[in-house]
């Protein structure tokens, strides 16, 4: 997993090292140009030297702007420069480059009419959006509107009939923080951030306009010679799964774990047998869906190396849960409200490893403290939205809110919920109540748009309690599900539905070199 940070995080990092003497402001700003200008070329390849129209704002994003304009120039590029604001209230390392620029061509004043017909009339080159960076947090300016809406349009154009647009940093008008569409923010074929990614090139808000994931397009990092260091609290990218998954060759079953999956009664028993099978495939030893009498007979149907028992209530759970062996559970797939109130506080009274999703969640929409006061460290809760919204109103309504995160709200909810809370969606974010916190995108070359599809959250539910069955601890089995789950999808493509999420994961074991 790789280190991403919050907007605040990358000050201090910066503003440290240059208090430090260990690098001057300059410095960093001509590293970022020289950056930007080399992910240029790596990211275009066939990209020749033509006309590359630079956006410039108030600020140091705009003292990037200025020295990649140099650097593109001496590369053999026409440079068309625009500044948004006035040149003498820029800051003085940004002014510094400024006054290099103009040694090599003037610095147009903005012109918000005349950039929109320049930028809808061309049909090749580039575009340099260096207007705002990271520290906005309040909507695009209105003398922005015309070059925004000009770049909207280009973005429905095919990439081989426009040029290609290149954010500094973040583009301007997403917040780097959530990802949120701040309003009027422009778009990139290619995001080049510095030290690190910030959490929001791979937010992407529910409910807002389109905004970091969606808008940020490939994101690149640059290392700038700031210190390497992890930054406490910083965030995890996932980009593998976060244990080794492979099994030794002396093992057997028994050692392996045995989950075990609550069911709800007849006719309901589908989500269910979706979670175990995914539990047996993820590798855990022994799966055992657990029943009302009235179901055994059809999950007996349909079901082979998956055991069964028979379930009537949380008393007999209780009951079942003195067999030590049993190290796993998932509650909630097909579970049933009813049914749910009374099995989650048997399931937690015996402090297994726990899954709770779906109805596990619901169940306690009316009194979400009850839940919260029966959870224990070795639960992981899997809310999508609507559940979440449920489960904690208040941090949900403040994820309307552009300047708060996922993240945040992910982190704020396992504190008050004393477990894991993996909250759902193509930006998947895992958070502990110590406030450790992981984010797996399945967005731009990683989107899984297929796993929107009925059951699909059952897998994942499956997955995790089949790891956390196999000894893997709630954070890292939270973490590679989720990764497992996307890499599933993938792995199979269009037409997927939730049946084939579990028989993809031998391919991608075997991708793994597992």
């Amino acid at each position: 997993m790789s280190e991403i940070l919050s907007s605040a995080q990358m000050r201090g990092i910066e503003q440290q090292a240059i208090a430090s003497g260990a690098v001057t402001g300059l410095e960093l700003m001509e590293r970022a140009g020289a950056g930007v200008v080399a992910q240029i070329a790596t990211a275009f390849p066939d990209l020749s030297p033509s006309t590359a129209v630079i956006l410039c704002g108030p600020g140091n994003n705009g003292g990037d702007g200025f020295v990649i304009a140099r650097l593109l120039h001496q590369r053999g590029w026409a440079i068309a420069l625009y500044l948004l604001g006035d040149p003498a209230r820029l800051p003085p390392d940004a002014r510094t480059n400024h006054d290099r620029w103009l040694k090599t061509g003037p610095a147009h004043p903005w012109d918000d009419r005349q950039i929109g017909d320049r930028l809808g009339a061309m049909t090749s080159g580039l575009v340099v959006d260096g207007v705002f960076g990271t520290g906005l947090t309040r909507p695009m300016p209105p003398e922005t509107t015309h070059t925004s809406q000009a770049l909207d349009a280009l973005r429905h154009r095919t990439p081989s009939a426009r040029p290609r647009v290149v954010a500094v940093d973040i583009p301007s008008g997403i917040s780097a923080d959530s990802g949120a569409n701040l309003g009027g923010a422009f778009w990139a074929d290619l995001s080049v951030s510095f030290h690190r990614a910030k959490w929001g090139h791979y937010l992407e808000p529910a409910g807002l306009p389109e905004g970091g994931a969606a808008c940020c397009g490939q994101v690149a990092v640059v290392d700038i010679g700031l210190p390497q260091d992890p930054a406490p609290d910083s965030v995890q990218l996932v980009a593998r799964p976060a244990v080794f998954l492979g099994k030794s060759a002396q093992g057997h079953k028994y050692g392996h774990g045995h989950a075990l999956v609550l069911s709800g009664g007849a006719g309901k028993g589908g989500a269910a047998r979706l979670a175990a099978r995914a539990a047996l495939r993820v590798g855990a030893g022994l799966v055992t869906i657990a029943a009302p009498q009235p179901a055994i007979a059809e999950h007996a149907a349909q079901l082979n190396a998956i055991m069964l028992t028979a379930l009537p209530d949380g008393y007999s759970l209780r009951g079942l849960l003195q067999d030590t062996r049993l190290n796993a559970l998932c509650l909630g797939p097909g579970l049933g409200q009813s049914r749910a109130q009374d099995l989650v506080p048997a399931a937690l009274w015996g402090r297994r490893a726990t899954v709770l999703d779906a109805d596990a969640l619901s169940a306690f929409a009316e009194d979400p403290p009850l839940l919260f006061g029966q959870l224990h460290d070795k639960v992981v809760l899997t809310p999508h939205m609507g559940e979440f919204r449920r489960l904690f109103p208040d941090l949900s309504e403040r994820l309307h809110t552009p300047a708060y995160s996922k993240i945040e709200a992910a982190r704020a909810a396992a504190a008050r919920a004393g477990c894991v809370v993996l909250l759902k969606g193509p930006d998947t974010v895992i958070a502990d109540p110590s406030g450790r916190a992981a984010l797996h995108a399945a967005t731009g070359a990683n989107a899984a748009p297929w796993l929107a599809t009925a059951g699909s959250g059952d897998v994942l539910a499956g997955i995790i309690a089949g790891l956390m069955a196999r000894g893997f601890a709630p954070f890292e089995a939270a973490a590679s599900g989720a990764w497992l789950h996307a890499a599933a999808a993938r792995a199979f493509g269009p037409g997927l539905i939730a049946e084939d999420l579990p028989e993809m994961l031998p391919q991608v074991f075997r991708d793994l070199g597992l």
